[in-house]
């Protein structure tokens, strides 16, 4: 992540693997190709939202560069400029009521800034197009809006987006880095270069993914856990064995995050009432109250599915891997701490079968994340069909 507390470099300089994409926003910040709403699109870990709040950072910047020394380009990258307004979700959908407060604010004129800035980390979370309706709140202001306005989206594909926004922005999609300029990039943060090669490999060029895998050794813990899963699937028992392993192994990581959150969430609710709280009859403390249970589950679920997003792509490297092996392609695996196991794997199936195994993973990530199957379930199903047929060798 790109850092301009007290530093002097530019703010684009810690943007891994972006160079072409970082010239054409360095110039639309200077003028050229300038619009009034963009739509950055990338898979996860590519860094969408740090390369959007670079950007946000040359639009406010004195010289309209990223110069990374000077006080806009601190406010904006530090996440406390007034003329930029940051938007991230914890739950499936942002919500409409919010979205509103967002068109109102999106017509102001900047009070300091040289733009007034909407960042929206997650437009993908904006509605469907069966159920547009917070995506609609905000067309109109992104259609129209004020001289000084910009709106800048982040979204995994552009079709993750509604038709109708997607269509008024103009898209520009990054590069997802590769293992070595994200070990080079790890190695200039201060990381061993034993360390910052495995971790590079293992998060598949997610940038936030590497560096935790660098600094904690749970996260290392529980993906080791997840990539030796695959060789052991040889029969039923070891089939429904994995599919609740994957499922605590979520619910395990959840509960960690979620516990330290929620508790600081309930002591500002307190804090907000004061001694009203302690009035059993309280209608505004209990209303609140429960408001903040309902986010709360709805975050927790969004968390869940979020671990095991990260679990299935890692169950994903493992399978690529194994088809390298089996048809013999040059190169070090994703998973080259355990080559033995991978090596298993690819015996065990076809090459095609292995993709048919690969298939199934994205079902089930389809499953869990678009039709709300409840993820034991979509777990089940998906490792049954990862059952090594064996017989290869």
């Amino acid at each position: 992540m790109t850092t301009t507390s007290g530093g002097t470099r530019p703010v684009w300089d810690d943007l891994v693997g972006q160079r072409p994409l970082v010239e054409v926003l360095r110039q639309a910040a200077g003028g050229e190709g300038m619009t009034h709403a963009w739509l950055f699109t990338g898979p996860p870990g590519s860094g969408r939202s740090n390369v959007a709040r670079a950007f946000a950072a040359a639009l406010q910047c004195v010289d309209g560069t990223g110069c990374g020394h000077c006080e806009a380009c601190g406010l904006v990258m530090r996440g406390s400029h007034p003329d930029v307004t940051l938007v991230r979700s914890e739950t499936s959908v942002l919500k409409i009521a919010h979205m509103r407060e967002l068109v109102q604010s999106s017509a102001r004129f900047p009070s300091i800034g040289r733009w007034q800035i909407i960042l929206i980390e997650d437009a993908d979370r904006l509605g469907t197009p069966e159920n547009p309706r917070t995506g609609n709140a905000l067309l109109k202001a992104i259609e129209e809006p004020t001289p000084r306005t910009v709106w800048l989206m982040c979204a995994p594909t552009r079709a993750d987006v509604l038709p109708t926004i997607a269509s008024r922005s103009r898209h520009v999609t990054l590069a997802t880095p590769t293992a070595p300029e994200v070990t080079d990039f790890l190695v200039r943060q201060g990381f061993e270069p034993a360390m910052a090669s495995f971790a590079a490999r293992a998060s598949q060029g997610h940038i936030g993914r590497a560096r935790a895998l660098c600094v904690d050794e749970d996260a290392r813990r529980r993906r080791r856990e997840v990539v030796s899963l695959p060789a052991r699937l040889t029969s039923i028992g070891a089939v429904m064995s994995a599919a609740t392993e994957l499922a605590e192994i979520a619910k395990a990581e959840t509960a960690a995050i979620t516990a330290d959150a929620e508790g600081r969430e309930l002591q500002q609710l307190q804090a907000m009432f004061g001694s009203e709280r302690k009035d059993l009859a309280s209608r505004a403390y209990r209303s609140a109250l429960k408001a903040l249970e309902d986010e709360q589950k709805q975050k927790a679920k969004r968390r869940v599915l979020d671990v095991i997003d990260r679990a299935l792509m890692d169950l994903v490297s493992v399978y690529r891997d194994a088809i390298a092996v089996a048809v013999g392609a040059p190169g070090e695996l994703v998973n080259e701490e355990i080559r033995a196991d991978v090596e298993v794997v690819a015996r065990g199936a076809s090459p095609e079968e292995l993709l048919r195994m690969i298939d199934a993973i994205f079902t089930a990530r389809q499953q869990m994340l678009e039709f709300n199957v409840p993820p034991q379930l979509a777990l089940e199903s998906m490792a049954t069909a990862l059952r090594l047929p064996g017989g290869r060798s």
